[in-house]
């Protein structure tokens, strides 16, 4: 960022406090609420101006509540800012799919073992192999599971349902998922052809991109008695799977974006930037796309526990047991890229809203009643992945998620570097050499995709879990670190 525009940012933003800056309504004509940035002072020269005006457009959409919001992760995306958090009344509100992505229900989910570091090392080289041979991967890779239009739909509604019954994981896994695998009310019939067609043979496959399979270790506990109930422990082995609804969901934003573009003329809202294509909340045209969108979150979920049973059976094959004797259970999965309708206080009245995240995690507090009793103490686990040689971190949600961010965090690093300019200016084969000098092993289709992933396109991991973790959204509970990573 130009100094010019660094600048211009501290002259925009007012200090909340050290983690928390304001953009005034008045910024951008129309805005109805204003922005807020949770970034902390080390971070801030990072923002894009560009995202500034990403989070001050969202500010002028019809019915949103309280402020158009950016995790310390935020950087620019389509339409909202990736990073970005809104929440818009069920009823004078809209639905966008710029506040939810391209890559609908792109999540991860965490998996702990009763293996050690130490068990993995000797091994690591032909477990890397192994899952790189077992788990499709790359731009158009196909699944070993194509499934039939039939079993497409059961997906689209039933969500992990459908995969346990299917011989893909156990009941266990089903309340360790946010919304348990599934929400409801995914309507197939909104979903197009070619979405269909794109989606049938890709169930199980990790893609490209950002998303990746790593093997990791617990490096650090912060919060013993959280750690425990997740059954994390230092010199752990646990692996991390990040991944979305692949081809599918891309197709089933890319149709309704077309819809809701000129729904957006017929209701007559005035939009800042086209990319935030929307319509009100209860028109045809927004329901039918968030029925859609609720096919491809479901879808989502499925990928995430294929691709899951998958390892699974690659650790029992490489370490002589089966994965309840190896322990392989699921911490928890969360999703990235999704609107779902929540009950939230706003100005001490119970409301529903639209909470759009876009690239943000779901982080409900202690209590709610949508956790599973085994985290109901101490709150949800929220994920945030780092870059391949980077730490990742696992926390816990607090109360004041709630009032802060309408239950939300950020979802990783967040880029600092573009995949084109990453491409340009490193070189794959050499971050793949350094970060085995550092005894990560990284399996990719292509160096360029390692190039485009590498950790100094990044924002800190580290830096940006400390925002939320001082703000009070989430706690952090266990560090983890990369030993292995497998991408797309």
């Amino acid at each position: 960022m130009s100094e010019e525009n660094n600048n211009s940012v501290y002259d925009i933003l007012t200090k909340i406090n050290d983690n928390t800056w304001e953009v005034p309504v008045g910024f951008k004509p129309g805005m109805n609420v204003p922005g807020r940035i949770f970034v902390s002072e080390s971070l801030l020269h990072l923002l894009e101006m560009e995202t500034l005006g990403q989070v001050a457009n969202v500010a002028t959409l019809p019915g949103i509540q309280k402020y158009s919001m950016a995790m310390p992760d935020a950087h620019l995306g389509y339409g909202f800012s990736i990073g970005g958090v809104a929440a818009f009344d069920k009823e004078s509100g809209i639905i966008s799919p710029g506040g939810v992505g391209f890559d609908i229900n792109c999540g991860v989910r965490l998996i702990r073992s009763n293996l050690s570091e130490g068990d993995i090392r000797p091994k690591l080289p032909e477990l890397l192999d192994a899952l790189f041979e077992a788990i499709p991967s790359g731009v158009g890779s196909k699944s070993r599971r194509k499934v039939n239009d039939s079993e497409l739909n059961d997906i689209f509604v039933h969500g992990v349902r459908w995969a346990v019954e299917n011989g893909y994981g156990v009941e266990g896994d089903i309340s360790h998922c946010e919304s348990n695998g599934m929400m409801p009310g995914a309507d197939p019939s909104k979903v197009s052809i070619k979405a269909r067609k794109r989606g049938r043979p890709q169930i199980g496959t990790l893609g490209s991109g950002n998303h990746f399979l790593e093997v990791q270790y617990v490096d650090e506990i912060y919060d013993e008695e959280a750690a425990s109930a997740m059954g994390l422990e230092e010199g752990q082995v646990t692996f991390m799977i990040h991944c979305g609804s692949r081809g599918a969901g891309h197709q089933i934003c890319t149709d309704h974006l077309q819809v809701l573009a000129q729904a957006s003329k017929k209701y007559g809202i005035s939009l800042p930037d086209r990319q935030l294509a929307c319509a009100p909340a209860q028109s045809q045209e927004a329901q039918d796309y968030f029925k859609a969108m609720v096919c491809a979150a479901n879808y989502a979920w499925v990928n995430r526990h294929v691709i899951m049973h998958w390892t699974r059976e690659v650790f029992e094959k490489h370490f002589a047991g089966d994965f309840g004797d190896l322990g392989l259970d699921l911490v928890y999965d969360v999703a990235h890229n999704i609107a779902k309708l929540e009950e939230h206080n706003v100005d001490g009245k119970n409301t529903e809203v639209y909470v759009h995240r876009k690239g943000a995690t779901r982080a409900f507090p202690p209590g709610h009643p949508d956790l599973p009793e085994k985290y109901l103490a101490i709150g949800q686990p929220v994920l945030i992945p780092g870059s391949m040689g980077t730490p990742s971190y696992v926390l816990c949600s607090n109360e004041g998620s709630m009032d802060i961010s309408f239950g939300s965090a950020c979802h990783g690093a967040g880029r600092v570097m573009s995949r084109k300019h990453a491409k340009k200016e490193l070189r794959g084969e050499e971050i793949q050499k350094e970060l085995m000098s550092q005894g990560i092993i990284v399996k990719a289709n292509q160096p360029s995709l390692i190039a485009e992933e590498a950790p100094a396109v990044y924002k800190s991991s580290s830096d940006v879990v400390d925002v939320v973790h001082k703000l009070g959204i989430a706690t952090k509970v266990a560090r983890v670190l990369p030993m292995g990573v497998v991408k797309g």
